[in-house]
């Protein structure tokens, strides 16, 4: 936390030098500030940061590929002739147990088409999901284990 309030003063400290504090000109400031953090990581232990930084956009273009995918295969299943979907609700027992991670959690779930979070459960290990076609519940869970649940993990631990 520390090195990320360092790189937004680094951030306004090139708003200042620049004599700009535009939106493009601050983020671009940061954009610096990263580079500069990046490239003295070893004296003021910025490894951690970085480090969380390229894991959150792992978990970004994960959710932006699986959004694409899943929207091209509802679209596909929409436009045949003959919808053969076997719709359903499956139970996900959960690796992520704090608050904030299994909101990610559903709310990813909940944005990729196809999908949609129902309920957690009182205890927070078992997430409810329904999907437009469960013929694969174990495909289904499989593959949200493996990717958005994973990556949040690796983002936020």
């Amino acid at each position: 936390m520390k090195l990320f309030l360092a790189n937004i003063l680094l951030a306004f400290a090139w708003g200042a030098v620049s004599g700009s504090f535009s939106e493009l000109n601050i983020a671009f400031g940061f954009v610096l500030g990263f580079l500069a953090l990046m490239l003295i990581r070893e004296q003021v232990g910025s490894a951690g940061y970085l480090t969380r930084v390229k894991r959150i956009l792992a978990l970004v273009l994960l959710f932006l590929k699986e959004l694409a995918l899943s929207a091209w295969k509802v679209a596909v299943l929409v436009a045949s002739p003959k919808m053969d979907v076997k719709p359903g609700i499956l139970a996900l027992p959960l690796d992520v147990d704090r608050d904030g991670e299994i909101t990610l959690l559903a709310n990813l779930i909940t944005l990729t088409p196809g999908t949609l979070s129902l309920d957690v459960s009182d205890d927070k290990k078992t997430l409810f999901i329904h999907a437009i076609d469960c013929s694969d519940p174990e495909g289904i869970r499989r593959d949200i284990k493996g990717g958005f649940e994973r990556r949040i993990m690796e983002a936020f631990r």
